[in-house]
């Protein structure tokens, strides 16, 4: 089985949903590694402003999220560009992925090739 789990919620909303949302993105991605399922982790949209949020040692999904670290490709670039969130990404260590050259953005992830290379998109 391959999933790629695609996390759009705002930790900026300061709600219960969007937490709970991460939370179960990481989770899914948890219980697919493992599985020794194959299952990368990407933040898009709003989302790419976990990378700031995350890596905290009090961040109540900071222990799921460190289960799984090893499994997140990264952030979109142009998405961290337009949501604030690219000097947070790279403080932490996340990869900028641009494999999908929109213009007038730093590129975003393909979904297309996701879907190509067989993975099953799930979003959060």
């Amino acid at each position: 089985m391959k999933a790629a789990i695609v996390v759009f919620s705002d930790p900026k909303s300061g709600s219960e949903e969007s937490l709970g949302r991460v939370f179960n993105a990481l989770a899914v991605a948890y219980d697919f590694k493992q599985k020794g399922d194959d299952v990368t982790i990407l933040f898009q949209g709003a989302g790419t402003r976990w990378a700031g949020e995350l890596t905290k040692a009090d961040h109540p999904a900071h222990d799921l999220f460190e289960a799984v670290k090893d499994k997140v490709a990264g952030v979109s670039c142009g998405c961290a560009d337009i949501f604030g969130a690219t000097a947070a990404a790279k403080k932490n260590g996340f990869e900028l992925i641009k494999d999908n050259p929109i213009p007038n953005t730093g590129g975003l992830p393909s979904f297309r090739k996701l879907a190509s290379d067989g993975y099953t998109v799930l979003t959060f």
